[in-house]
């Protein structure tokens, strides 16, 4: 555009765009709507008037070439006004009540959509997490109307295609923001053209030496294959004029992106590289398409492994074609798509098809539903998500999707990423059945969570009604949702179970006092929550559930007579009147020491970890001096008798040194109702070896038992339990 306006004056260019737009708005739109359109961009030249671009062009030719690539998607009357005028709510003072009243609600809601809806202080965050906040904000405006998105794509086209006059620092950043976010969002709502020409700008902008080297190496290939490439065509379109299917055949240059990104991921140089150029075949019917194929696979002998059916099973972004890879009449492999011409028109313009083609009325609104879907999740994603910049990590996890599909025992087919496990699988199919399932079987075969899918596989999910989520589980999950709904739950858990151990505590202390959390007047419970600045009850008791609050301090100053007064000790107080009966299933914020692992039945002491919860430690553990020195807080913990779990402990054991022996070991532990969690081999010689195990056990007793089975065995020489 800038190489445009070096040759003709301003005005004139203008007249140009607005000729080129106009013509192009004559093959699908009204009279009357042209006539719409042409008063937005009079309303825009004005609104924008005395602005130009870095270029040296009018401002107004930016927002009138964005319409024009929508006029040639064929977007709507008011689609093709919003993006005229979507930059004056941000850079002029027309409000978007004055849109809304000389054009119409719909259009004002569409440029208040594309505009950025907030100035983020640059001052207080990075650029990563400037340019973070301003696409969760483009995807909060989007799941109010898709065709935002449109425009945000068509204006980001345009300013890639006006790169030039941009620093090359700047450039960079923007080609990568394009590579990372537009382009993959092109790519999952279908729109394959837009997608290959953010790509390959981009490409060009990133590394622009990389781009000349590799397009006049392509061209100088062209050359030498043209003749290779027409053959191949001729063949094919008279085999299948041979077999009575009326289709066309096209030859196409493959993306320079994609060669380059092929030649990075294999490792290989361009001269090894054969299927430059890429075969397609339109067909009037899906009959036909499935009957092209086999005439292909008459004709040249397909490679095992690279056919691809996306027409029974689709892409999640709608795209449907017949994928096969055959060795060609010279030795080269030749990719060839199969699709019909309604396929193609989709595969090109995804949900813009919804404006495209309205006639295709069943085709154009699975396309919508499917992006109104993808942007629901990804709306219900922002509101869990910490920050802005990890929405951005999700988003970005959820723009590279690779499918695999997966059945579940009734038969559905159940899409979901390569590299995804029985967690990401539970979460697709419900969100409930992800946060209860336990374990799974595949092709009725029990196997851990951790497991990865692959195509073909049947997989059902075991749930139990007591099961929820493992903060484990964020180590081995890949999608969106569920990595989400894990974060999610755990939060929202802690928070309860912090509440529900506060109250113990402080109803504890209480107790002591001969006072009952119940009975105490609401008054003075408002009062204390006004002294200690805790928004209601429930932060107060998570306040004391994870140690930040003392539960002693806070019952004593409930009992004052003045509230406000500082609390006064004397030498009858004591912090603790009862101990704290521990049971085991409190969850996050109450946390067993590694370096001891206690286990029921055990002598335990415990302190309060500020934020996080409290600590217990065996009252033997060797490491209880020095934590006593760092934390002042401490409290009497006693086990719960009806404590119930699986709880770890270690032990050091030294064994006779010969094969089989840690076999022996495992299989005895099996015997007696204990898991194996890690084995570590401390010290080994030609006679005897040490191993470190740590197994799970009920408690005491059940630890003791296996003990004195385990020294039964001839094997072993010693066995100690390791408290710290």
């Amino acid at each position: 555009m800038s190489i445009l306006a070096d040759t003709v004056g301003p005005k004139r260019l203008q007249d140009e765009l607005i000729g080129r737009l106009c013509a192009t708005l004559s093959g699908y739109l009204d009279p009357a709507q042209i006539d719409d359109c042409v008063r937005a961009y009079e309303f825009g030249a004005d609104a924008h008037s005395g602005q130009f671009r870095k270029s040296g062009e009018a401002y107004i030719c930016h927002p009138v070439s964005v319409a024009i690539t929508l006029a040639e998607m064929r977007m709507d009357a008011s689609g093709i006004m919003a993006a005229i005028l979507h930059d004056v709510i941000e850079d002029t003072p027309v409000s978007k009540k004055e849109l809304a009243s000389q054009f119409s609600p719909e259009v004002a809601e569409l440029v208040d959509g594309v505009t950025k809806l907030t100035k983020i202080d640059g001052k207080s965050q990075s650029q990563a997490e400037t340019q973070a906040e301003n696409v969760r904000k483009m995807f909060l405006a989007m799941g109010k109307d898709l065709r935002v998105i449109l425009v945000k794509l068509a204006d980001r086209l345009h300013n890639m295609q006006t790169l030039g006059v941009m620093p090359p620092e700047k450039k960079r950043r923007i080609a990568r923001e394009t590579l990372d976010i537009y382009a993959p969002i092109a790519n999952r709502l279908g729109m394959n053209k837009i997608r290959h020409k953010l790509e390959s700008l981009s490409f060009e902008a990133m590394y622009p030496m990389r781009f000349a080297v590799l397009t006049q190496a392509i061209k100088k290939a062209r050359g030498n294959r043209k003749k290779i490439i027409d053959n191949i065509e001729g063949m094919i379109t008279t085999r299948l004029e041979q077999s009575k299917l009326p289709c066309v055949v096209s030859g196409r240059e493959k993306n320079v992106y994609s060669i380059y990104q092929k030649m990075l991921l294999k490792k290989v140089s361009l001269a090894s590289i054969f299927d430059l150029y890429a075969f397609r075949i339109f067909c009037d019917n899906l009959d036909g398409c499935y009957r092209a194929l086999g005439v292909i696979h008459n004709l040249y002998k397909p490679i095992p492994g690279r056919f691809k059916d996306y027409i029974a099973l689709p892409k999640a972004n709608g795209y449907q074609s017949l994928h096969t890879i055959v060795i060609g009449p010279y030795g080269t492999p030749i990719e060839i798509q199969i699709r019909t011409h309604e396929m193609h028109r989709m595969a090109e313009s995804g949900i813009a098809a919804h404006w495209l083609y309205k006639t295709d009325d069943d085709k154009s609104e699975k396309f919508q539903a499917r992006a109104n879907e993808w942007l629901k999740d990804l709306l219900e994603i922002q509101k869990t998500a910490g920050d802005s910049l990890e929405f951005i990590d999700n988003l970005k996890v959820d723009l590279f999707p690779q499918e695999v599909f997966v059945f579940t025992p009734k038969g559905e087919i159940i899409k979901i990423p390569r590299g995804a496990t029985i967690i990401d699988f539970a979460y697709a199919v419900h969100t409930d059945i992800g946060n209860a399932c336990i374990s799974a079987r595949i092709d009725k075969q029990l196997v851990p969570l951790q497991t990865k899918l692959e195509n073909g596989m049947t997989v059902e999910i075991i749930t139990a009604p007591w099961a929820r989520p493992n903060a484990v589980w964020l180590n081995y999950v890949t999608t969106v949702k569920a990595r989400s709904n894990i974060r999610n739950h755990l939060k929202h858990f802690k928070q309860q179970e912090a509440i529900s151990l506060g109250r113990r505590l402080l109803e504890k202390e209480l107790q002591a006092l001969h006072l009952h959390l119940d009975n105490i007047d609401d008054h003075r419970i408002q009062a204390l929550l006004k002294t200690v600045a805790s928004p209601s009850l429930d932060d107060l008791l998570e306040d004391i559930g994870l140690g930040n609050k003392m539960p002693f301090l806070v019952a004593k100053r409930l009992t004052q007579d003045d509230i406000n007064a500082n609390i006064k000790l004397d030498n009858t107080d004591k912090t603790q009147q009862t101990p704290l009966i521990i049971k085991g299933t409190e969850g996050m914020v109450i946390t067993l020491a590694k370096c001891c692992r206690p286990i029921p039945g055990d002598a335990i002491i415990a302190y309060f970890n500020p934020g996080k919860g409290i600590v217990v430690h065996h009252h033997e553990c060797r490491n209880r001096t020095i934590v006593r020195k760092k934390h002042i807080n401490w409290l009497d913990v006693e086990w719960s008798q009806d404590a119930v779990g699986d709880f770890s402990t270690e032990l050091r054991i030294q064994l006779l040194n010969q094969r089989g022996a840690l076999a022996t070991l495992a299989s005895t532990i099996s015997e007696w109702g204990s898991n194996i969690e890690n084995v570590t081999v401390v010290e080994q010689d030609e006679r005897v070896c040490v191993d470190l195990i740590t197994l799970t056990v009920k408690d005491r007793v059940h630890l003791a038992k296996i003990i004195r089975r385990l020294k039964e065995l001839p094997i072993v020489l010693k066995i100690t339990r390791v408290k710290g």
